[in-house]
């Protein structure tokens, strides 16, 4: 066979990981996925909260970011031993777990702070938005360590897809086509 024929589109029951800063749309770009592929969506941040029944800046009030990581890694564990075909929309600090990519395949979602925080600011609910992520709370620190986040997610990324001035259409059409998955 001619190795200059595309490869076919292929269906696959790996799962598809989203990882990237808080607020850049992983939860949106997994539901666009979810209605592009047919498959489940599991969003990180509300399993830990539904298994802590406290909201995420409760739990980091309550108890401290240390206790919110050791959270996201054993989430991180159960996904990896239980979950297949899913679309999973991890938080801002997922990408620290070790072995993430034995949890499906890893996916980059790239954008600047500049634009992350205008997309919050100008979506629906813009006060919620800032609100259920307490590290934003002082946006120079959060530019820092989203500064410093951009080399874990870039070693961490299976594929990257830059996300600025895209439609949630485009960045799943993309994601699905780097991926070769058949709607």
């Amino acid at each position: 066979m001619s190795e200059n024929l595309k490869q076919k589109p292929k269906k696959s029951r790996e799962n598809i990981v989203l990882i990237g800063f808080m607020g850049v749309g992983k939860g949106t770009i997994a539901r666009e996925l979810s209605k592009e592929l047919g498959r489940f969506t599991l969003d990180c941040d509300d399993l830990i909260e539904s298994k802590e029944n406290l909201k995420i800046s409760e739990i980091f009030a309550k108890n401290g970011e240390e206790y919110f990581r050791n959270l996201e890694k054993d989430l991180a564990k159960f996904l990896s031993k239980n979950v297949k075909n899913a679309i999973i929309s991890t938080g801002g600090g997922f990408a620290k777990v070790k072995k993430l990519n034995k949890i499906g395949k890893v996916i980059y979602l790239k954008s600047s702070f500049e634009a992350i925080i205008n997309r919050l600011k100008n979506s629906e609910n813009s006060d919620k938005k800032f609100a259920k992520r307490p590290l934003l709370r002082d946006l120079d620190k959060a530019k820092e360590l989203h500064n410093a986040r951009e080399s874990l997610y870039e070693s961490k990324a299976d594929i990257i897809i830059d996300v600025e001035n895209k439609t949630p259409q485009q960045i799943s059409d993309e994601i699905i086509d780097k991926l070769s998955l058949e709607k």
